[in-house]
């Protein structure tokens, strides 16, 4: 486990990364499982690791696209890897995308947060119309305050003018702000950034071998409450 970062009244603001961290990003597939049989894993897994490649290379690249264009560009790709040929599975996909899954301990960290008057967001590489969809359909508005797309700066994770881009959105010292993401990759760019990070690391994998690692690690959301300063 990585060091803790500091407990307590200082923490004023949780940003949270969206899919995979809030929003069960499993779910599209599992809710075709019978349909996809035993390619409802290998679909699953490869879907998200050409969706992440694909936006970083488009970042590196300089060729932004929204969130939604890259994740069907990335199941194109899957499907076709794995011989599925069937459009009509490929739309009930991505639309599954749009109505995702909270995952465990999420409305619970979330509602916490809010009783304990400490300011909660999320910062993620999900275009606007897909968080938008998002929070509708998980009933999140009322605990957020505020949503924020690369959109606004057409760039993808970890790059940093996206955690620049919440830091100044919010106007606190970095000190009181925490980013809480499942994604080791994700915790590693705030981290360099300069952000006091969370990594949710709820299948015990290990650390990335990469120059920083998050400052903190919790086995789910509910584990997290205590570093945010939540009794």
């Amino acid at each position: 486990m990585t060091d803790a970062v500091p407990t307590g009244e200082d923490v004023r603001l949780a940003l949270f990364d969206a899919y995979g961290t809030l929003f069960d990003d499993d779910g599209p597939t599992r809710r075709f499982a019978e349909t996809l049989g035993e390619r409802q894993t290998p679909l699953a897994r490869l879907w998200r690791q050409k969706q992440l490649e694909y936006s970083w290379i488009r970042s590196l690249v300089g060729a932004y696209v929204d969130f939604w264009h890259v994740t069907g560009e990335a199941l194109d790709y899957a499907m076709a890897a794995l011989g599925i040929a069937d459009p009509v599975l490929r739309a009930r996909l991505m639309q599954s995308v749009l109505e995702p899954e909270l995952m465990p301990g999420a409305r619970s960290l979330l509602e916490a947060l809010k009783a304990a008057g400490k300011r909660a967001a999320i910062l993620s590489n999900g275009s606007t119309t897909m968080l938008a969809a998002a929070i509708m359909t998980t009933k999140l508005s009322g605990l957020l305050e505020a949503v924020l797309s690369v959109d606004e700066v057409k760039v993808y994770k970890p790059h940093p003018e996206v955690y620049r881009m919440a830091v100044e959105r919010f106007g606190l010292p970095i000190e009181t702000i925490r980013f809480l993401s499942a994604n080791g990759w994700d915790a590693a760019g705030a981290t360099a950034f300069g952000l006091e990070t969370i990594w949710i690391n709820r299948s015990d994998a290990p650390t990335d071998e990469v120059p920083v690692r998050p400052r903190a690690e919790v086995a789910s959301l509910a584990a997290a409450a205590p570093l945010l300063g939540l009794g």
